[in-house]
C-alpha cells in the first residue's frame, strides 16, 4: 500500500473534519490547510481527476502514470506506473478501483488505487480513436470516444467483479447527435434523476441526453447557450458543471430533473486556470487539473491543480 494512502486513511478518520462541518477552533485551522493550488510533477501532462475520501487521483497524458494527492496537505506521489500510453478520463468506484480512459490507445484499464496494480484492461477500438471520459452508473462503466459516434459499456460482474472482455458492448449513437470533423464527444455524466446519460460535443458545444441502452440521443435545450470547448462534466443535484477548456472557465447550468432542459446561470473563472480539462468536487470546492495544451511540454514544464469555490 503506498505511503500516501496509508497516511490519508488515518487522516480521514473524521469525515466531518475534512468537510469543514465541525466548528471547533482545531477543525477550523485544519480546513484552512487545504491548499487552493496543488502542484503536480513537472512534465506530468494531467487530464482526468477523480476524488475519493479526500484523495485526488490524476492521470498523465505523457505515459499514463496515476498520481495521488492528499487534498488537505497537497502532498502526493505516483501510485501506479503507466503503460506508456495516455491516461485521460478517470472515475473511482466504491471499491477503490480507478476506471481509466486510454485516449488514442483505444482502451481502458482498471487500477487498484491501493496497490497501483492494473486489474484489467479492456480493448474498445482501433485508430482513429480517442477514448476520452468515463462515468459509472447503471451497473456499468460508460466511455466516450471523441473520434467515433459511439459509447463503450463495460458491465460490472456479480458482486462488482470485473467483467471479461467479451462482455464489452459498443453502442452506436442515433437521434439528434451528428458526428463532426475534429473532436467530438468528450465529458459524460448522469442526468439529475440518474435515468440517462449526458454527453458534451466539444466541436459544436451541444449537450445531449443519451439513452444508455439504445444510444438514442436528444439535444438538451439550453436556451441557445453553447458549451463551446466542453470537456469534463460534473452533476451535483440539479447543477451541471461544464469545463470549457480553451475558454478557461466552468459553465454552471441548472437542469431539470430529467436533463432535457437547462439554464446557464453563471461561469466560474480563476486567474490560476491554464486550460482546465476535468472537474471533481470535495466539500465546497471544485478541483480542476490544468492541461496547459498551449504550452509546449518540456521535462521542466510545471503542472498544477486549481481549487475554486463551487
Amino acid at each position: 500500500m503506498p505511503r500516501l494512502v496509508r497516511r490519508l486513511g488515518i487522516t480521514l478518520a473524521l469525515p466531518a473534519l475534512i468537510l469543514g462541518l465541525v466548528t471547533t477552533p482545531a477543525s477550523a485551522h485544519a480546513a484552512k490547510s487545504f491548499p487552493t493550488r496543488i502542484e503536480l510533477p513537472n512534465a506530468f501532462l494531467p487530464e482526468g481527476i477523480a476524488i475519493r475520501n479526500g484523495i485526488a487521483y490524476f492521470g498523465s497524458r505523457a505515459d499514463g502514470d496515476i498520481y495521488a494527492a492528499n487534498l488537505r496537505t497537497g502532498e502526493g506521489e505516483v501510485i501506479s506506473q503507466g503503460p506508456g500510453t495516455p491516461s485521460v478520463g478517470l472515475k473511482v468506484d466504491n471499491r477503490g478501483r480507478l476506471w481509466v480512459s486510454g485516449g488514442p490507445a483505444g482502451n481502458a484499464r482498471v487500477v487498484d488505487s491501493r496497490s497501483g496494480d492494473i486489474l484489467r484492461t479492456y480493448t474498445f477500438a482501433t485508430a482513429p480513436t480517442f477514448v476520452n471520459d468515463v462515468i459509472l452508473g447503471f451497473g456499468a462503466a460508460w466511455f466516450t470516444d471523441s473520434q467515433k459516434p459511439v459509447l463503450y459499456m463495460v458491465p460490472f460482474g456479480k458482486h462488482g467483479q470485473l467483467a471479461p472482455q467479451s462482455a464489452v458492448r459498443t453502442i452506436p449513437l442515433t437521434g439528434d447527435y451528428v458526428h463532426q470533423p475534429g473532436f467530438n464527444l468528450n465529458g459524460i455524466a448522469l442526468t439529475p434523476d440518474r435515468r440517462a446519460l449526458l454527453v458534451v460535443q466539444s466541436s459544436t458545444g451541444f449537450l445531449f441526453k443519451v439513452n444508455p441502452w439504445t444510444g438514442v440521443t436528444k439535444r438538451v435545450d439550453l436556451g441557445g447557450a453553447l458549451m463551446t470547448n466542453g470537456d469534463g462534466l460534473l452533476v451535483l443535484g440539479r447543477t451541471l458543471y461544464v469545463v470549457q477548456n480553451q475558454l478557461n472557465q466552468v459553465a454552471v447550468v441548472k437542469l431539470n430533473s430529467s436533463g432535457t432542459r437547462g439554464t446557464l446561470v453563471r461561469t466560474i473563472t480563476s486567474p490560476d486556470f491554464d486550460i482546465p480539462t476535468t472537474v471533481a468536487a470535495f466539500g465546497k470546492r471544485l478541483y480542476l487539473p490544468n492541461a496547459r495544451f498551449n504550452t509546449p511540454p518540456t521535462p521542466d514544464t510545471p503542472y498544477w491543480v486549481t481549487a475554486v469555490r463551487r
